[in-house]
């Protein structure tokens, strides 16, 4: 699928109907590999998270295709004294990846969160250092790259280092090319 029109990227909230196409790349170990939350075994599973997650989470949009989900964009809030801060994630259907998709898909959002979490002032991204195409995604999206974590997250019963990636209220807002 190449030259793919990037104008027919939008960010919706998850809705229960979109359990089938959620499940084709929740579903995959490819695409869950680098997240905090483990692979969809099942529809009933893949129905049961965006029920119970997506739905009721306070900033998760799904990437949409056609208005058809084949990705998703998380803002985690802080909360109490860090609730100036929140931390980004997103995710793309292993046969999408390499096509501006993701990058696409957090252009669109960073705006969008500044704007629905007004108290925010720093917009986080961390990814593994050995992840070069998601550093490649926030880095186009107009993150600012902070520096190596080392030792700083459990992931999969180790503790691993991690790239951090910033965004702050007062940088400019990404345009696209």
């Amino acid at each position: 699928m190449s030259n793919l029109d990037l104008s027919k990227i939008s960010l919706r909230p998850f809705k229960l109907s979109d359990v089938d196409d959620f499940l084709l790349w929740a579903g995959d170990d490819q695409v869950t590999q680098n997240l905090r939350w483990k692979t969809c075994g099942s529809r009933e599973e893949a129905l049961a998270f965006i029920r119970d997650v997506c739905i009721p989470h306070p900033w998760r949009r799904s990437i949409c295709l056609d208005d058809r989900s084949i990705g998703f964009v998380s803002v985690y809030p802080w909360s109490g004294d860090d609730r100036c801060k929140a931390d980004i994630g997103y995710a793309v259907a292993a046969d999408y990846w390499g096509q501006g998709i993701a990058t696409k898909a957090v252009k669109m959002a960073v705006p969008q969160v500044f704007n629905d979490l007004s108290h925010l002032v720093r917009l986080q991204a961390f990814t593994s250092p050995e992840n070069k195409a998601s550093q490649r995604v926030v880095e186009k999206a107009g993150f600012l790259k902070e520096g190596l974590l080392r030792k700083y997250i459990y992931f999969e019963e180790n503790i691993k280092d991690s790239v951090v990636f910033s965004f702050l209220s007062t940088d400019e807002f990404p345009h696209d090319d």
